[in-house]
């Protein structure tokens, strides 16, 4: 079992993380060129870069690095960064902590109690997160300034001020701060502030969409125009040396030595036109010492181009024989590469639908009981404590709890489930879900980025961020494959000018182009976080939450499922099993007067006798006289009738005789169940037994991963007996019993003793230890918040099934991943050696420069394609 979270809680909780837009990566080697220079700065521990997002996570130790430093970092490696959020350390409380066994440490995400005072702990059930925008502050003076403005305000428990962003994030007590005090603080203090609103918020996420549509339309007219101006020289060039009809025709009419000046010019404003995007970003990495994907572009059609120019312009100076044009290949290839850029924009597009459709799903408008009036108000004027109004065919704005009527709600958005489910007093309603049916009203209490609807963006996104571990061996190839490629290309260029054919100065130049050319090695950039964003996006629409995009990989080389009982195998809830009267007795009436005599207890075995006969529809009896005797049983009066309830020690310490019902007791115990008896009067009555239900979905569950080879485990604190009797019923492999709260993550270490890779799915506090341990958590949706944040995966819905489902996208991803290095590898390493020439000799067959580029195109577009079946992925079964 792998200690994920050993030794990192400490330090990273000291970190501070940046996350950046970065533009102008186009492959592979310039997502190494980035984590090289952030790496290679001191202070900062980790740095990863995705090519499918164009964005770089930082996290630095080095207080005295800011967010500039690092913008100018990522610009000194040739390429534009901007600051999308930064999130400061939060120093763990030196006593034992928050309990929770995070291994996230994520400051994001530390427990609500760190760092506050102890009158903000006390407050932190009414605790409302703020942002404001600060403005007018030019350095860290300025920052104090208004940090300590803002913590003299009655009710703020913490509030941190960033320079570089701009902004103020202030936790306080809701009951008592609104955003008009905080505001009113900070222009006390010299500064203008205003709320940042949950449209600005999303703002961010909408305007990089709005760039990279622009981007995709900006290549669109330059492919365009690359395209019409590059048919004439295609046709031109290549007519005259395909078609015999054609050269004379040309030769007639303006003559081959004007053909040449006329390609010259198309090519020219072709090359500096739309193409001069490769040489503004090329030329400078090359000069760097640091080529990238658009160097090996801006080198080879740079050398095709200068060499015809020389060739039409002034041929004396080239060897005889040598005379010869190549403006087509350096047209052609620009127009070619401009189309698989704008086919791989349009394909990035499609890879986060999953996120855009998450951000749809959220209302515009709320209606809001404001001074005893229903107004509409834009969703980011909710407030916590607000009543919301929802009518039939509305989305619900904001989370909340209802307070007045009911309806049938549709959660599949958020759950997965297709059932509607009905809402009344005191269920909570998610943001985003749909009312089916009924008027209702709640009281909001989540709103903007507390949302559950947000949470799961945030989760996407950050797994959707992430590197697998299969992407350190794409990293390693790629930090060297580029120097390698133009190598090869020198390599190339000097052998065909040695031994090739005559004339052997064009062989020489074509071939080492076409080497150059065909080598980009965007596929490999793209080929992991493709995957992994589709995956992840397509996971979220069945209910399951990767919350780290490595969890896809070790997921799949699970070989053992351990679960808890309580909660997560079983409902949680005790229920009466098994309910049996003597004969002759009337078991309406023993079951009225037993659940009568319960219903004075506070015993969790009481509720459910009581919750039994209420969905009988019995009534229960006024008691005298009730007395509990501790670890025996109850006995009360009950309509004259003395009526005593427990455990066959109850019954023998009243002498009263059991026999009548003893085969029955044998028969609950074997089924793992402790039998509890009803006498009247001194005369046994009946028999019951309590048990926690199995989940509907836990014996499909468990079938299926056993379907799929994998070996399922069961954690419990029950009794050996007990637990042997559950396992055997659900053809549970291995069984874990007796096992006390702290005690589950040894448990996990028994288990993975042989070096299996062990997946743990619970759903309690007590299980967070235990989800943090396993090499994969995953945590129910339907548990409590510190299970979730110690997961790797949550699944929304609360239903077994979603293991299934989970372990289902992991495997496709992963098999996607693969399919996609292995086209990005193969095809380099099968067409270099046929760009260099190397079928020459055999068969006479030449790589064009043309068709290089076309292949290299189509290479990237083919990975983006396979990794956009991923969205077809079928859930294993139906949650």
């Amino acid at each position: 079992m792998s200690q994920k979270n050993d030794g990192q809680l400490a330090s990273n909780a000291l970190l501070t993380k940046y996350n950046f837009n970065v533009d102008g990566m186009t492959c592979a080697s310039c997502v190494g060129r980035v984590e090289r220079a952030l790496t290679g700065t001191d202070g900062v521990a980790k740095a990863t870069v995705n090519l499918m997002t164009e964005r770089a996570h930082v996290e630095v130790s080095d207080s005295k690095i800011s967010a500039d430093d690092l913008v100018k970092i990522i610009g000194g490696a040739g390429y534009k960064a901007e600051l999308i959020d930064e999130q400061k350390p939060v120093e763990a409380p030196k006593s034992s902590g928050c309990g929770c066994g995070s291994k996230k440490a994520d400051s994001a995400q530390t427990c609500q109690s760190e760092a506050k005072p102890a009158a903000a702990v006390a407050a932190s059930a009414t605790s409302q997160k703020f942002d404001l925008n600060i403005e007018g502050m030019t350095c860290a003076s300025c920052v104090g300034s208004v940090e300590r403005a803002l913590q003299a305000v009655d009710g703020v428990a913490s509030a941190s001020v960033n320079l570089a962003t701009e902004r103020a994030q202030i936790v306080a007590d809701g009951a008592r701060v609104n955003t008009d005090k905080l505001i009113e603080a900070v222009v006390k203090a010299g500064y203008q502030a205003r709320e940042i609103d949950v449209a600005a918020k999303q703002s961010a996420g909408e305007m990089r969409a709005q760039k990279r549509e622009k981007e995709a339309q900006i290549l669109q007219r330059q492919t365009l125009l690359a395209v019409l101006l590059t048919l004439p020289v295609f046709v031109l060039e290549m007519g005259s040396h395909l078609i015999p009809g054609v050269h004379m025709l040309i030769d007639r009419t303006i003559g081959m030595q004007n053909s040449w000046y006329l390609q010259f010019v198309l090519t020219t404003l072709v090359l500096f036109g739309p193409g001069l995007r490769f040489f503004k970003l090329g030329i400078p990495a090359l000069l760097k010492a640091a080529p990238d994907m658009n160097s090996l572009v801006a080198v080879g059609t740079l050398a095709a181009w200068g060499f015809s120019t020389i060739s039409t312009f002034m041929p004396s100076v080239l060897p005889e024989g040598t005379v010869n044009v190549y403006f087509e290949a350096a047209a052609v290839i620009v127009a070619l590469i401009l189309l698989g850029r704008y086919l791989e924009a349009r394909a990035k597009g499609r890879t986060s639908a999953a996120i855009s459709r998450l951000v749809d799903l959220q209302a515009k408008t709320a209606r809001v009981v404001r001074n005893n009036k229903v107004v509409d108000v834009p969703l980011e004027d909710v407030r916590v404590g607000d009543h919301v109004q929802v009518r039939p065919g509305e989305k619900v704005p904001v989370d909340g709890s209802v307070i007045e009527g009911s309806s049938y709600i549709d959660e599949s958005m958020i759950t997965g489930e297709p059932v509607p489910v009905i809402k009344e007093i005191g269920a909570e309603v998610v943001g985003g879900t749909i009312n089916k049916s009924g008027s209702f009203t709640y009281q909001a209490t989540k709103v903007g980025s507390d949302m559950v609807i947000a949470q799961i963006i945030r989760m996407v996104e950050d797994a959707q961020a992430d590197k697998l571990p299969i992407q350190a061996m794409v990293d390693k190839v790629t930090r060297w494959f580029v120097p390698a490629v133009m190598a090869a290309a020198v390599i190339t260029f000097v052998i065909w000018l040695i031994f090739g054919q005559s004339p052997s100065l064009g062989f020489a130049l074509v071939n080492a182009i076409a080497v150059l050319i065909i080598a980009c090695p965007c596929a490999m950039g793209l080929a992991t976080p493709t995957s992994i964003m589709v995956g992840t996006g397509r996971a979220a629409e069945m209910g399951v939450l990767f919350r780290r995009g490595d969890a896809l990989q070790r997921l799949r080389e699970a070989s053992v499922i351990a679960f808890d009982k309580t909660g997560t195998l079983t409902l949680g809830k005790p229920v009466l099993a098994h309910f049996e009267a003597v004969a002759g007795q009337d078991e309406a009436k023993i079951l009225t007067l037993a659940a009568s005599v319960e219903a004075r207890s506070e015993h969790p075995i009481a509720a459910a006798v009581v919750q039994a006969a209420e969905d009988k529809g019995l009534v229960l009896k006024d008691v005298q006289n009730f007395n509990a005797i501790a670890g025996m049983g109850l006995v009360a009066d009950v309509d004259g009738q003395q009526v005593a309830v427990g455990a066959g020690r109850h019954m023998a310490a009243l002498n009263i005789d059991i026999t009548p019902l003893e085969k029955v007791a044998d028969q609950l115990a074997s089924q793992g169940r402790s039998s509890i008896y009803v006498a009247v009067n001194g005369q046994l009555a009946a028999i019951l037994s309590i048990a926690d239900p199995l989940k509907p979905s836990t014996k499909q569950a468990i079938d299926a991963l056993h379907q799929m080879g994998l070996k399922v485990a069961m954690i419990t604190g029950d009794s050996r007996h007990t637990a042997e009797a559950i396992a055997r019923s659900l053809s549970i492999d291995h069984v874990e019993a007796e096992v006390l709260p702290g005690g589950k993550v040894d448990a996990l270490k028994r288990l993975s003793s042989n070096g299996e890779v062990l997946v743990f799915v619970g759903d309690g506090i007590n299980d967070a230890p235990a989800l943090a341990a396993a090499d994969v958590g995953i945590a129910l949706g339907t548990g409590t918040d510190v299970a979730m944040e110690s997961a790797d995966i949550v699944l929304m819905s609360g239903d077994l099934r979603g293991v299934i489902n989970a372990l289902a996208v992991s495997r496709a991803t992963i098999r996607n991943i693969r399919e996609n290095l292995f086209w990005a590898f193969a095809y380099n390493i099968a067409l270099i050696p046929v760009a260099a020439g190397v079928l020459y000799p055999l068969w006479g067959t030449l790589l064009s420069p043309m068709l290089a580029a076309g292949a290299m195109a189509l290479s990237s577009i083919f990975v983006l394609s396979n990794a956009l079946r991923l969205r077809k992925v079928k859930p294993a079964l139906q949650v």
